[in-house]
């Protein structure tokens, strides 16, 4: 009875229950994890065809709902617009799922040339390259707020091309994960030329590159390696006599910070000379006086 209204007759009279994709697999009703049913190839995962219960094979479209591509290991996969542009989605929002995975289309991508294959590798991000032939560690790719790179540990290398975070490789990745690292780039751990020993005061005495040239680390004390000098042939005996002078010059330059701050506080007691108020006080003196010189008191006696 639902036969009709699942596989709807075909204009060219094939049959309905052959996948179009592949042409071998058999369409069938199919469960997804996050709940809700689909029609699907029994050919998966060589064939990914898919389709809702609808009917319509050839618009996918979900009323308010963005685009259903197909699914993926049962889950339905959707290419909606929100609030920051097009992404894509795995799975519904459910209760047990308030935030199903999602991820951003790249700039360069058009909504429309987006398919199921395409929303799934961008939703697998990030993308195991390999491991790093000098440590083991993973070196990934993914796409991030600035644009796609490729990391290593603490090391983060922008990729020119968004395609280059699906394809890139080995090769071209440590090579790109070196020059930022050479460069000394944010995130970029330098490595020591050299390693001296440990401080009399404790911690590691090293030779390290700079933008300017290399110097001498310890703590927070940064030395600049003299030119005549070359960085392999420093000895330790040298590097604390550069740390002792650098640390010299630090604390001078703090002592000498705080005259001008006392010779401001000196300066105060010399702006309250204000009170000339009172040499207006001598005004009544004078009303005084007048009074004085207008009474005729005295005088009016005499007659």
């Amino acid at each position: 009875v639902l036969a009709p209204h699942l596989y709807p007759p075909r204009e060219d009279g094939s049959d309905p229950r052959v996948c179009p994709t592949c042409g071998k697999g058999r369409l069938n009703l199919k469960t997804a994890r996050s709940g809700g049913a689909f029609i699907g190839c029994n050919n998966y995962p060589e064939c990914r065809y898919t389709r809702p219960l609808s009917g319509d094979e050839g618009d996918a479209e979900l009323s308010g709902d963005g685009k259903l591509l197909g699914h993926d290991q049962g889950d339905p996969i959707f290419l909606r617009t929100g609030r920051f542009g097009p992404y894509v989605q795995r799975g519904e929002v459910t209760e047990d799922t308030k935030k199903p995975p999602r991820a951003s289309l790249p700039k360069s991508w058009a909504p429309d040339v987006v398919d199921l294959d395409r929303a799934v590798t961008l939703l697998s991000l990030p993308r195991l390259v390999g491991t790093h032939p000098e440590d083991g560690e993973p070196i990934e790719t993914a796409i991030g707020r600035f644009g796609p790179y490729v990391r290593h540990n603490k090391t983060y290398a922008n990729l020119p091309d968004v395609d280059e975070v699906f394809t890139i490789g080995m090769n071209r990745a440590v090579e790109l994960l070196a020059e930022k690292a050479a460069r000394g780039g944010r995130g970029a751990a330098a490595k020591p030329l050299k390693e001296l020993g440990e401080h009399p005061d404790g911690g590691p005495v090293q030779v390290m590159p700079g933008r300017y040239g290399p110097y001498v680390k310890w703590a927070k004390i940064n030395a600049t390696l003299p030119k005549e000098i070359e960085p392999e042939a420093v000895t330790m005996e040298q590097a604390l006599d550069l740390i002792a002078a650098k640390a010299a010059t630090k604390g001078k330059g703090k002592t000498t910070a705080k005259k001008p701050a006392a010779k401001k506080a000196a300066a105060k007691p010399a702006a309250k000379k204000a009170p000339a108020k009172p040499a207006a006080k001598k005004a009544p003196a004078r009303k005084t006086a007048a009074k004085k010189a207008a009474d005729p008191g005295p005088e009016a006696s005499d007659d």
